[in-house]
C-alpha cells in the first residue's frame, strides 16, 4: 500500500478530488484545473488552462480582484473557506453564481503557485436568505404584536430579556436583569398563581407548556398592567433546565372584560327588574277580575242588607270590610306595578351597528357561542335614539333564543344573520335577527309574546314579552315573521335620533 501511495502522482490526486480545484501561478493564470472545476464553471475539459482567474468572475469585480490577488502573494498564507468573503463566479455561458473559495499557497522548484478550491454556495446563499427573511418576518410579527421574549436558565436562574420585556417591567435598557427583579415586579397577590403555573410546566410528568396571566408593577412609575406569558420548558435527563417564551401586555383586553362584566351585571339587573314588572303585571291581570267580582258581589250584598233591616250589624260590617280589603288589594298591586315601573328611560344617540357587534360578543362570552354570526350592516346609518343597555338586552335575548333552538334541534351549521337597514319610507332603523333552526309553528307564533308562554322545557316565558316592552318603550315595534321558511325570524324597529 505504501508503494502505491508513493507512486501516486499529484495529477492523479488533483483530478480525483470531488471539490473543484484550480492551480494558478503568481501572475493569476490557471495552469491546471481538475474535472470538477470544469464541471462547476461550465468549461470543456482543458479550456480553463491559460485563463486568468479574473476571467472567471464578473467584469465589475475584476479590477479590484487584481489588487487583492497581488496583496495575497506578499507574503502568501492559507485562507480557509469564508475568510475570503462573498465571491461571485462567472460560468462559461455567462451565468453568475456565488462561490466559497479557499486559498493554499504552494512553492514548487522555486515557483509560487496557488491552489484554489471552489464550492458552489448557491444553496447556502439561498438558505441564508431564507433565514434572514424568516428572522425579519419574526421580528415584524413580534413588533406588530408587541411581544416580549424571555429565556430563563432554570438551573442558575439567569434571565435574558429583550427590550420589550424590559419595557413591561419598567426597566431601563442598561438596568441589570435578574430573576429577583422579575419576581419583585410581579404583583404580590399574583405570585402564588404564577409559581403554580411554573410548577406545572416544570413537572417532568407534564408536557412542559407554560401559560400564566398576572399583574406587573412598573419599576419606573409604579403603574400596574396585566401581562400574559406563554412558553415551553426544556428537559434534560428528566430535569427542567430551560424556559423560553413570550409575554404580552393584555391590560386593554382585561379592561374590556371588566367593562363587559359590568354591562352583563347591569343587564342582569335590568332583566330581573323587567321580570318583576311582567310578573306583577301577570299577577295583576289574573287577580283583577276576581277582585272586581268580590267587590261587585259585596256591594250587592250591602245593598240587599240596606233594604232588609233584619240583617245583623255584624254581617254588614264584614261585608264592608270585604269591599275595603278587595279595594286595598287592587291598590296594592297597582302600587307595586307603579313602583317597579318608576324611573326614566335614559336615551341617547347611538350607533346601532356598534350595539349589534357588542351584543354578539356578549352573547358568545355568556355561553351562547358556537354559532356563526352573519352581520349585514348598512353603512353610514344615522344614529338611533335609545338606551344602549336595553337595546343590547333585546338583541342578546333574540340571539340566545336562536342558539338554544339550534342546539335543541342539533343544527350542524348554526348561523344567525343580523341585518340592519333603513326602514323604507320611515325615519327608523329596521333590525332583523334570523337563525338557522327549525323555526316556529303557527300556535307558537300566535302566542310567542304572551307572558309565561314558552317553547323551552325550562323557560319561564318572559324574555320576549320583556323585549317587546323594551322596544315599545323606545317608540319601536317587535314582531315575528309568520311566513318564514328558514328558521325563526324576528324584526324590530328603533327611531333615528333626528
Amino acid at each position: 500500500m505504501s508503494q502505491i501511495l508513493e507512486n501516486m502522482s499529484f495529477q492523479t490526486l488533483f483530478d480525483a478530488a470531488v471539490d473543484a480545484m484550480l492551480l494558478a501561478d503568481d501572475g493569476g493564470n490557471v495552469v491546471m484545473a481538475n474535472p470538477a472545476a470544469h464541471h462547476l464553471l461550465g468549461y470543456a475539459q482543458g479550456k480553463l488552462v491559460g485563463l486568468s482567474v479574473e476571467a472567471l468572475m464578473p467584469e465589475r469585480y475584476r479590477a479590484r480582484h487584481v489588487s487583492l490577488r497581488e496583496s495575497f502573494t506578499h507574503p502568501p498564507k492559507p485562507r480557509s473557506m469564508g475568510d475570503v468573503g462573498e465571491l461571485v463566479a462567472l460560468s462559461g455561458d455567462g451565468r453568475e453564481f456565488p462561490v466559497d473559495i479557499s486559498l493554499s499557497p504552494l512553492v514548487e522548484q522555486g515557483q509560487s503557485l496557488i491552489l484554489v478550491t471552489l464550492y458552489n454556495a448557491s444553496r447556502r446563499y439561498r438558505a441564508e436568505q431564507e433565514l434572514r427573511a424568516s428572522e425579519e418576518r419574526l421580528r415584524l410579527a413580534k413588533q406588530a404584536a408587541r411581544l416580549g421574549i424571555f429565556d430563563r436558565d432554570l438551573l442558575s436562574n439567569v434571565l435574558h430579556w429583550d427590550e420589550r420585556s424590559r419595557e413591561l417591567w419598567g426597566l431601563a435598557p442598561d438596568d441589570e436583569v435578574s430573576f429577583e427583579q422579575f419576581i419583585a415586579g410581579v404583583h404580590p397577590e399574583d405570585r402564588a398563581a404564577r409559581q403554580a403555573a411554573i410548577d406545572r410546566a416544570t413537572d417532568p410528568a407534564g408536557n412542559g407548556e407554560y401559560s400564566a396571566e398576572f399583574r406587573v408593577i412598573s419599576k419606573s412609575d409604579g403603574s400596574e398592567r396585566w401581562v400574559s406569558t406563554a412558553g415551553r420548558v426544556f428537559f434534560e435527563a428528566g430535569r427542567a433546565v430551560r424556559l423560553v417564551g413570550v409575554m404580552q401586555d393584555i391590560s386593554r383586553q382585561k379592561m374590556m372584560h371588566r367593562k363587559l362584566r359590568a354591562q352583563r351585571a347591569e343587564m342582569e339587573s335590568l332583566a330581573k327588574q323587567q321580570v318583576a314588572v311582567h310578573t306583577a303585571s301577570a299577577i295583576a291581570h289574573e287577580l283583577n277580575q276576581p277582585l272586581a267580582a268580590i267587590s261587585a258581589y259585596s256591594e250587592v250584598a250591602l245593598r240587599s242588607l240596606k233594604t232588609c233591616p233584619a240583617a245583623s250589624d255584624q254581617l254588614n260590617s264584614a261585608l264592608e270590610n270585604c269591599v275595603q280589603q278587595s279595594h286595598r288589594a287592587g291598590r296594592t298591586l297597582h302600587e307595586l306595578l307603579d313602583f317597579l315601573h318608576k324611573g326614566e328611560l335614559v336615551s341617547e344617540p347611538m350607533d346601532i351597528n356598534s350595539v349589534v357587534r357588542e351584543a354578539v360578543a356578549i352573547a358568545q362570552n355568556d355561553g351562547y357561542g358556537g354559532f356563526h354570526p352573519v352581520l349585514q350592516l348598512e353603512e353610514y346609518l344615522p344614529p338611533v335614539l335609545g338606551n344602549r343597555m336595553q337595546v343590547q338586552k333585546v338583541l342578546i335575548n333574540l340571539l340566545s333564543n336562536g342558539v338554544e333552538a339550534m342546539r335543541e334541534a342539533g343544527v350542524p351549521v348554526a348561523a344567525i344573520t343580523i341585518t340592519v337597514r333603513t326602514m323604507e319610507g320611515m325615519d327608523m332603523a329596521h333590525i332583523t335577527v334570523q337563525d338557522s333552526g327549525p323555526g316556529l309553528d303557527a300556535n307558537s307564533i300566535s302566542r310567542i309574546f304572551e307572558p309565561f308562554f314558552t317553547t323551552k322545557p325550562k323557560g319561564i316565558g318572559l324574555g320576549l314579552a320583556i323585549s317587546r316592552a323594551l322596544v315599545e318603550a323606545h317608540g319601536g315595534q317587535l314582531w315575528v315573521d309568520p311566513d318564514s321558511r328558514s328558521g325563526a325570524v324576528f324584526h324590530f324597529t328603533l327611531p333615528f335620533a333626528i
